[in-house]
């Protein structure tokens, strides 16, 4: 069993890990795009060419699906991508954990990016799952490119301002950038208030993680050998996990094994 997983970065950590976890056997394909990251605040044009550039590196390796990991790879590219490598290659889009964090009736805050924040596509996504459950669009500028330069510093300030801009009554957080959930317990911590329980946390890399598995057939086994396969591409270029990786759990679970070139 092989899966890829793409994204403008290192988000699509979270989704890989969740991978290994259900399937230690799998290979594992990661393609990212740092010679044209950020896609966030570029044109739906854009981000869809790059898209499918980094997908089709990845669907070289021959995979048995490919995850989107990343939101907005998924809000704009994800026809594209579907009707250039379906029904061939299996194509699991990234959506919001919108539905699942107001089943506790909220009130509820989603994490995005600016650009993401606001957007016909988030609040079409809030008017169809959330209900009349209370929901905060927080903004969290600069906090995905910290993550994804392990920028200590600049994580704990973006993380500090998106807590300072989050209602303190909400009861759930909706993380709606796949990099975010590489910090998730820093940001559980900074919106915490005292004598209140901890605030949910929902992210989508569980979710996509089965979805993929599914899509082939294929049923959890984290008992299983593990694999040692895992191909690495940087703009299509063959590569070592990034340094930044392994500044997070996630990243030093996928460096416990040898990139195969």
């Amino acid at each position: 069993m092989k899966i890829a997983l793409m994204d403008s970065g290192i988000g699509l950590l979270a989704a890989a890990a969740a991978v290994r976890r259900l399937r230690p056997d799998a290979d594992l394909v990661l393609s990212s795009d740092p010679d044209g990251m950020p896609w966030g605040p570029r044109t739906p044009e854009y981000v869809t060419a790059h898209a499918l550039d980094v997908a089709r590196a990845a669907a070289a390796h021959r995979p048995d699906a490919l995850i989107v990991a990343c939101n907005t790879a998924s809000v704009h590219a994800l026809p594209a991508l579907r009707a250039e490598l379906e029904p061939t290659l299996p194509v699991i889009g990234t959506v919001p954990a919108i539905k699942p964090s107001v089943a506790g009736g909220g009130p509820v805050a989603i994490w995005a990016t600016p650009a993401t924040t606001g957007s016909p596509y988030q609040r079409g996504l809030i008017r169809e799952f959330a209900g009349s459950v209370e929901v905060t669009e927080v903004p969290c500028p600069g906090l995905a490119d910290a993550v994804q330069n392990a920028d200590e510093t600049a994580i704990d300030l973006a993380i500090a301002a998106a807590a300072a801009r989050t209602p303190r009554d909400v009861r759930a957080v909706v993380l709606g950038c796949t990099h975010y959930e590489l910090v998730a317990e820093r940001i559980r911590a900074a919106v915490r208030q005292p004598g209140l329980p901890p605030v949910a946390l929902h992210g989508s890399a569980g979710a996509v993680a089965a979805q993929a598995l599914r899509r082939i057939g294929a049923g959890p086994a984290p008992s299983a050998e593990p694999s040692e396969g895992l191909a690495v591409l940087l703009s299509g270029r063959p590569a070592d996990l990034p340094g930044a990786a392994l500044a997070y759990a996630e990243g030093r679970l996928l460096g416990a094994v040898s990139p195969a070139r």
